[in-house]
């Protein structure tokens, strides 16, 4: 597998968890740590650097020491608003990355291959986007984007009204990096208190999850 190039991470820690009573989901914790603790540790290594993608509060991500971006588009426009944030943020204070990986900050068993298995998949399909996919469900919160093409996606979010994710890749062609399910899906997300109960015995039953 090829050297991947300086990729930007961004962790989307926007969503108001009411599946899981309020608060942040990432600071729900699995196996005595919280998830986002969890996800920094898998991604921070794989990224020339990470931001936080959060509306309301910066402070309360402040002990990370990241910068901590608020979406560009008002209104809470869904995932595609922090994935443009983090494109703008990049363009504008790291002109030397081209591509930011976006992932969610509830998924606590994120691959540590993920940059450089998004960046093969992409360029094995010639494709200008890339997301991650799990026996046959498709994650494309979890992808990789171009910097070159924030303008395209600040005029399907704005004049367009575009939301969905998958109406949006689906211009440009989106590459999927496949990863099996088993023995414990990579990208499982813990969206509920059972779901944080089902990640632990996970972790008793894999302990390198």
């Amino acid at each position: 597998m090829i050297e991947p190039p300086p990729t930007l991470g961004v962790l989307l820690a926007g969503g108001l968890a009411r599946r899981m009573g309020g608060g942040d989901k990432p600071m729900k914790t699995v196996g005595g740590r919280t998830i986002l603790d969890r996800v920094v540790e898998r991604v921070s290594p794989q990224c020339e650097a990470l931001i936080v993608n959060a509306n309301g509060d910066p402070l309360r991500f402040g002990f990370l020491g990241r910068p901590v971006v608020a979406d560009d588009v008002p209104g809470f426009a869904g995932p595609l608003a922090g994935i443009l944030a983090a494109l703008d943020w990049t363009a504008t204070h790291r002109p030397d990355i081209q591509w930011v990986l976006s992932v969610a900050t509830d998924a606590p068993f994120l691959p540590r291959d993920l940059v450089a298995r998004l960046h093969a998949a992409r360029l094995a399909e010639g494709k200008a986007l890339a997301c991650a996919k799990s026996g046959d469900q498709v994650h494309p919160v979890i992808g990789l984007w171009p910097v070159a093409l924030r303008e395209n996606l600040r005029h399907a979010l704005v004049v367009e009204d575009i939301r969905k994710i998958d109406r949006w890749t689906a211009r440009h062609g989106c590459a999927e990096a496949v990863w099996p399910a088993e023995p414990f899906d990579p990208f499982f997300n813990a969206n509920s208190p059972e779901d944080l109960a089902e990640a632990d015995a996970v972790l008793m039953r894999h302990h390198d999850a």
